[in-house]
């Protein structure tokens, strides 16, 4: 079944050309488009997208407050942003707001609907140039905390689990992590649920911050 795809942006052209680009990928389907948040939210109610690429900044409902709203309302419902903003504060809020990913608008349409794809089995996505950024900017304002090695968590990563936590705070997906490894994808996925148990996070985001602030990565 194709992957459903709402797209919410303030700018119509925008719009048309993103679902002119996604239509080539027999996999993802385009069910609508969305102006601002308030009708992001309605038509996510109505629709039920898989996937919704949701713009921050927009009139009436702005981006953040919509992912919050449909993360309340509608389980199930993944949020993309995509924005032209690559500013700490404004990646955090949207990620505490409900979103799984976060990608800058100068992406390409392989790579855009390759993380659709990657999102809509479950992971969390952010663009390499904004995680080195909010990784930079978690490590300046959270001191180190006195945990500084493995050996000196509750439950030590082994080895394996280290090399995929280094990658993962690299930016790297799950098929890239694989690739470098020698293992499976789904051997990558299940090295990167073990390790958010033992860190004490829900996400790879949350991983990669963690490992920073450990001195893992």
């Amino acid at each position: 079944m194709s992957i459903r795809v709402l797209i919410v942006d303030d700018q119509p052209l925008f719009r048309e050309g993103l679902a002119t680009l996604l239509s080539v990928h027999h996999d993802i389907e385009v069910v609508g488009e969305a102006g601002n948040g308030f009708e992001a939210v309605e038509l996510a109610l109505e629709l039920h997208p898989d996937i919704i690429l949701m713009d921050v900044q927009m009139p009436v409902l702005n981006g953040i407050g919509a992912t919050r709203r449909l993360a309340q309302s509608l389980a199930g419902c993944r949020v993309i942003a995509l924005t032209t903003f690559d500013d700490q504060e404004t990646v955090f809020d949207v990620i505490r707001a409900g979103a799984v990913g976060y990608i800058l608008k100068d992406v390409g349409s392989t790579e855009l609907a390759q993380a659709i794809r990657v999102t809509n089995k479950g992971e969390s996505i952010v663009d390499p140039a904004v995680a080195a950024k909010v990784l930079a900017e978690f490590s300046r304002v959270i001191p180190p905390v006195a945990a500084t090695s493995p050996d000196e968590m509750p439950e030590p990563l082994s080895e394996r689990e280290l090399e995929v936590l280094r990658l993962v705070t690299g930016g790297l997906s799950n098929r890239e992590i694989a690739a470098r490894l020698f293992i499976s994808p789904g051997t990558a996925k299940t090295h990167i649920h073990h390790l958010c148990g033992k860190l004490g996070v829900r996400n790879r985001t949350e991983a990669a911050m963690r490992a920073k602030a450990l001195g893992l990565a």
